[in-house]
């Protein structure tokens, strides 16, 4: 029997060899493989009432087809699509921004307390999501892995299965819309399997994974960081072991994405007792963009042939204002040979599941222009500038993780406020941290000059005593999942908003003056 296991490992390992050469041998750039996606997504759009509407054959007769398609058509955020176009398929209407009638919407988690999203997904975006995980572990062959990892579970902690029937279509959390159309040669690997996949409530859930997780043999784990943590830590709690690896003895890979991964990473690998290696996704509700595609950087590449078309707007004050919404509609977006390296940019899609133009919310910074390799920033309204600060997510991150570093602390869990202070601005940060006696002032001096470091425009404005006030509140990491459960966003792919505005803070505020 451990032979024919062997033996089966062996083959699926050589055939992730011999797919990763063929695919790393192609010989069109990505610029060449983005011409012609947008090509076919245009003719197979073309028949729809969003093709009609905006002339698609027209487009495809002009000479510069990218031209004539980013000077006709706008670009669109969520709710002018939803508004304008996609309302309709949720009302059974077929061919309204793609082929056919929607069969599945992903109720996209957004942030934590702000209302689902309806993304659509079509059967070419579920089968781009599939191809889009086999090449994530075609990469998996330039790591040192034995073969008999290939025959080993994969834990996918992500929403329920049990997807809500509308009559028409279903709609759910796209991990479970994933899970019920995973790929064949995934199937039999496939953790925590359909019936407790299939399971609403989180908590329990969990308590059937744990109930289950000795008699599994799993070797990947997948999903969003502080969820799995989380079940790591109710695993070993509830054997009273010394780490996950005296469960799953043979896990050697996880596969992130969502959120950045190194909040994490201390209080994670503090749950393993063996090396394991990080792959980082961007699997977005709108499609499957990038992923780390090999060893030696930690950046992801976007996929250049797989059904979704990439543009690239400056994230700066003359194109965005200080709530993050796109200035002019009518601007004019960049393709990939006009970005250039450590610039943040706001990402825009057009997809084969009826996307067109639509700015998806993520900023990204390229690393490596050839490559198309790059690192999530932030988002285009989770960053904070209430007096000129411009402060992105990833500034708050660097700064708040090497602040973490030098006190030896683990911070997975943070947020932060933009608020007066009399007649000046203030920040206000909660952060995630079972260490109480830490000396707060000391604490809120290094994360200061971390973030002078790192931003010249927050130096500007703290120097000049605009931005006058830093404030430090420290949480139990348990606050910010009951934030999550009095919402009912319990796992799935909730993450929680590094910045909070409006409402949403006046509602966090309240909860945390309660603890």
């Amino acid at each position: 029997m451990l032979n024919n296991i062997t033996m089966f490992g062996n083959i699926i390992k050589r055939g992730f060899e011999l797919r990763n050469r063929v695919s790393q041998s192609l010989t069109l750039s990505f610029s060449e493989h983005q011409d012609k996606t947008l090509r076919k997504l245009l003719i197979k759009a073309s028949e729809t009432q969003f093709g009609n509407h905006y002339r698609f054959k027209k487009i495809l007769s002009e000479k510069d087809i990218y031209t004539s398609f980013s000077s006709s058509i706008p670009i669109h955020n969520y709710d002018s699509m939803h508004n304008e176009w996609w309302k309709r398929a949720l009302e059974n209407e077929e061919n309204v921004t793609w082929n056919g009638k929607i069969k599945y919407f992903a109720l996209s988690s957004g942030t934590s307390g702000s209302p689902s999203k309806h993304i659509p997904i079509t059967d070419e975006m579920l089968r781009s999501n599939k191809k889009a995980g086999t090449r994530m572990f075609f990469s998996l062959t330039q790591y040192d892995v034995p073969s008999t990892l290939y025959t080993k579970g994969m834990m996918m902690l992500g929403g329920s299965t049990d997807l809500q029937d509308k009559g028409g279509y279903f709609v759910g959390d796209l991990s479970g819309i994933n899970a019920r159309n995973n790929p064949f040669w995934l199937r039999r690997m496939y953790k925590p399997g359909v019936k407790i996949a299939a399971i609403n409530n989180w908590n329990d859930r969990i308590k059937e994974i744990i109930k289950q997780a000795p008699d599994w043999d799993i070797g990947f784990i997948m999903g969003i960081p502080a969820w799995n943590q989380l079940m790591i830590e109710r695993i070993v709690e509830h054997y009273k072991v010394d780490s996950i690896h005296d469960i799953w003895p043979n896990l050697q890979v996880y596969v992130h994405g969502g959120v950045s991964f190194e909040p994490y990473r201390k209080n994670f690998e503090g749950l393993m007792s063996k090396p394991m290696i990080y792959l980082d996704t961007y699997l977005a509700s709108e499609g499957f963009l990038a992923f780390q595609a090999r060893p030696d950087t930690n950046a992801m590449a976007l996929i250049p042939n797989n059904g979704i078309f990439f543009e690239f707007i400056p994230f700066n004050n003359n194109y965005f204002d200080e709530n993050g919404q796109l200035i002019n509609i009518n601007t004019q977006a960049l393709n990939i040979n006009q970005v250039e390296l450590n610039k943040d940019y706001a990402l825009v899609i057009s997809t084969n599941a009826g996307a067109w133009r639509y700015l998806i919310g993520d900023t990204i910074r390229f690393t490596n222009i050839e490559k198309a390799e790059l690192i999530i920033t932030g988002r285009t309204k989770h960053f904070l500038s209430i007096c000129g600060e411009h402060l992105s997510v990833d500034n708050m991150e660097t700064a708040l993780q090497n602040t973490a570093k030098e006190f030896g602390l683990s911070i997975p869990e943070y947020t932060v406020l933009g608020v007066k202070d009399e007649q000046f601005f203030a920040h206000k940060w909660y952060i995630a941290c079972n260490d109480f006696n830490i000396n707060k002032n000391i604490f809120i001096n290094e994360l200061d000059q971390q973030l002078k470091n790192l931003n010249d425009d927050y130096k500007t404005e703290r120097e000049g005593n605009v931005l006058r006030n830093i404030q430090l509140k420290i949480l139990p990491s348990k606050a910010f999942v009951d934030w999550f459960e009095q919402r009912n966003k319990l796992g799935g792919q909730s993450k929680f908003p590094r910045v909070l505005k409006g409402k949403l803070a006046l509602e966090w505020e309240q909860f945390t003056s309660q603890l």
